[in-house]
């Protein structure tokens, strides 16, 4: 496993990393950044999950990459951003379940970081080099195959297999109880949230007044406005390249107390890390959380439940259900096996072709038929494949730089 500390480092064309990673976190909260930074610190593929921006601002602008047809593209994807959701329709989906960063770009663009992240995840599983660049190439050929058959579908109980099927599964059979027992404490019939100091922080009481006021005024414009009622809040603390902007874990009254309570997440979004190298024309957004929700509406099946974009404080936020951390595959060396990760990246080359396909034709993607003729070409897929297995050395050498300059600063 490539841990901090231990290897010599070379210079990345005299950039300093560590700056750059500062600079783009310039506006965050100096405390949750600590977290941030320490996480990333884990392994080579936490620093790629806190670090988007930097594989964009590496990506050659003459690539080949870029040639791909354009489609609505999550911008941020890695093995890590799979995991079960609730749709609108109260079905629970496996998929793609961060947007924050997504544009429309070339399809290849989540193909390759994707590639990557699989690569990366070699250094803290039981697998060789030859395991990894298999499994990147089981993910190329079935999104590559998926695109080919042009079918727009979705993964649920009813079709998963393997270990998503029985996430899927289990997810069935849990009740909205045991979730809220997680996260909140029984005060005489009444629930609050479970403040731990880890994964739910106490807030003011003014900024407590303020989210609250901002809640209730959107519930006012929603057919149940009761089923919003807030009874408590608390500063989340989840994922990593999102970890010091602003977010909320908010407990409504949902269909009565104690047990039919519902949980929200109210996450701050920003402009996407993407946006100073996208290409071509991008839609003009009302604010960065429009831009979320409606690539969500694009590309999923159903999208997550509750979803809605809100504006208050000169920032903008996506409110929706809240999504367990557990409700993802867990990628640790003693619980997966060989086999169960090649059929995980198989089903998640399908939910990338499937999302890529939903999106098509829609606010400047290109057609169905452009991205069944692209899936049907195989010269790409080597491209791809040469580019991060290249790439994977760079993520290694600016991962040990960061944990150095991180540590000493």
């Amino acid at each position: 496993m490539i841990s901090c500390g231990g290897n010599s480092l070379t210079d990345r064309q005299n950039t300093d990393i560590w700056e750059l990673i500062q600079a783009f976190d310039r506006d965050r909260r100096p405390d949750l950044l600590d977290r941030k930074y320490s996480k990333m610190r884990k392994n080579a593929l936490a620093f790629f999950r806190g670090s988007c921006h930097l594989f964009y601002r590496d990506l050659p602008k003459e690539s080949s990459l870029n040639l791909a047809p354009p489609v609505w593209i999550c911008g941020d994807l890695h093995l890590e951003n799979f995991g079960a959701y609730k749709g609108e329709d109260r079905q629970i989906y496996f998929g793609i379940n961060d947007f924050d960063e997504s544009i429309l770009a070339p399809c290849t663009w989540d193909v390759v970081r994707l590639v990557v992240s699989t690569l990366l995840a070699i250094d803290s599983l039981p697998f060789d080099r030859a395991d990894g660049e298999r499994l990147a190439q089981i993910y190329l050929t079935s999104y590559a195959n998926t695109l080919s058959a042009g079918n727009i579908s979705a993964i649920v109980e009813a079709n998963a297999r393997g270990i998503v099927a029985n996430l899927l599964a289990d997810l069935r059979r849990r009740k909205r109880s045991d979730l809220l027992d997680e996260r909140t404490i029984l005060n005489k019939e009444r629930r609050q949230l479970k403040f731990d100091n880890e994964k739910i922080l106490a807030i003011s009481q003014e900024r407590f007044k303020l989210v609250k006021e901002v809640i209730d005024n959107w519930a006012q414009t929603q057919a149940e406005p009761d089923f919003f009622k807030v009874l408590d809040i608390g500063f989340r603390v989840a994922g990593t390249g999102s970890l010091g902007l602003d977010r909320y874990i908010v407990l409504v009254a949902g269909k009565g107390s104690p047990d039919r309570n519902y949980l929200l997440d109210f996450k701050q979004q920003v402009i996407s890390a993407l946006q100073p190298y996208s290409i071509g024309n991008q839609p003009e957004w009302q604010h960065p959380a429009k831009r979320v929700m409606k690539v969500q509406q694009l590309v999923q099946l159903s999208p997550p439940a509750l979803l809605a974009a809100i504006e208050f404080d000169d920032r903008s936020y996506l409110l929706r259900e809240l999504q367990p951390t557990q409700d993802k595959i867990e990628i640790e060396p003693e619980l997966i096996s060989l086999e169960q990760m090649e059929n995980l990246i198989d089903i998640m080359a399908e939910i990338t072709a499937f999302t890529h396909l939903h999106g098509s034709g829609k606010l400047g993607a290109a057609s169905a038929q452009a991205l069944i003729d692209f899936g049907q070409n195989l010269d790409w897929q080597q491209q791809v494949l040469d580019y991060a297995v290249n790439y994977v050395s760079q993520v290694r050498l600016d991962f040990e730089y960061f944990c150095q300059a991180s540590i000493d600063r």
